[in-house]
């Protein structure tokens, strides 16, 4: 997949849009409307997030893939060019100069696609009819996407969040059409997990990532390609006195190890049971021992 620069491409392309935050479902068929068009080469124009970032952390965490997941995937689906400016920079374009120096003079637009609900142009003054007026009127396709529902429910990032927030694990992954991964550096633990016969790696979840509930959960581990059932405990582990922010603390079953330093891909599948104090480690021991076997 190729990054777009200044000079723009020379050739028509249909072009998916939008900011596409946990890149789910609805997302999902904006970008394949757009990539399958024969004749015309696949693009995404969508805003590099990691820009961002100070303001995701001033709102208890917004973001539900990192933008490094959101290309890998771009990159999986089809697309050929992505082109993903900063926010900052085209912040202040009108509705009519976004459609005219992006779409139309940079990305040589002969059919552009977005969702129901797409905003655009200085303070989201253009709507998706908006879009279709000024395309309309320069020879450039418009293609709108109805919203995707999924249990008689309007899937958005909005609601994903929410059920994130809640532990409704299965039901964001429903939702976003995949599961919910987190690809973090391992980090140097107590290691108390390994003193019961539960050697555990430690990652912590970034500020600027919605936060799941705490709590166990099913989960997959992936390292070096190799899929490994696991549990994950999200929270401040209150039977062995830890004090600092929340952490993902994986079991992986039948894995033991050492991962410190490198980075391990952790998907969650189910939410399995509240956090919870224990008075002995044996007790502690006796509860993992139940969830390995759920699991």
């Amino acid at each position: 997949m190729t990054e777009i620069k200044e000079q723009g491409i020379n050739k028509p392309s249909a072009v998916a849009l939008g900011f596409f935050d946990g890149l789910h479902l609805g997302h999902i068929e904006v970008v394949k409307r757009a990539l399958l068009k024969d004749g015309l080469c696949p693009v995404v124009f969508t805003f590099n997030d990691k820009t961002l970032l100070p303001k995701f952390r001033d709102s208890r965490g917004h973001c539900i893939i990192t933008y490094e997941q959101k290309m890998k995937l771009f990159e999986k689906m089809g697309a050929e060019y992505i082109y993903a400016p900063d926010f900052n920079d085209i912040r202040d374009y009108s509705a009519e100069d976004f459609v005219e120096k992006i779409l139309k003079e940079l990305l040589c637009a002969g059919l552009v696609v977005c969702g129901y609900d797409f905003r655009f142009g200085k303070g989201g003054e253009g709507s998706p009819e908006t879009l279709r007026e000024l395309c309309a009127c320069r020879g450039i396709a418009c293609e709108v996407v109805p919203a995707v529902a999924v249990d008689g429910e309007t899937v958005s990032s909005t609601v994903i969040r929410e059920k994130i927030r809640n532990g409704d694990i299965e039901g964001a992954n429903k939702c976003l059409g995949y599961e919910l991964s987190y690809n973090l550096p391992v980090l140097k633990g107590k290691q108390i997990g390994r003193t019961i016969g539960f050697p555990t790696i430690n990652q912590e979840i970034p500020d600027y990532m919605v936060k799941p509930k705490n709590g166990v959960y099913k989960s997959w581990t992936i390292i070096g390609g190799r899929t490994c059932r696991s549990i994950t405990n999200i929270g401040v582990k209150p039977t062995v006195g830890y004090t600092g922010g929340a952490i993902m603390e994986t079991h992986i079953i039948g894995f033991d190890g050492d991962l410190y330093g490198s980075e391990v891909i952790v998907a969650l599948r189910e939410y399995i049971r509240e956090e919870v104090r224990f008075d002995s480690l044996d007790e502690l021991k006796a509860q993992l021992e139940r969830d390995k076997e759920r699991a």
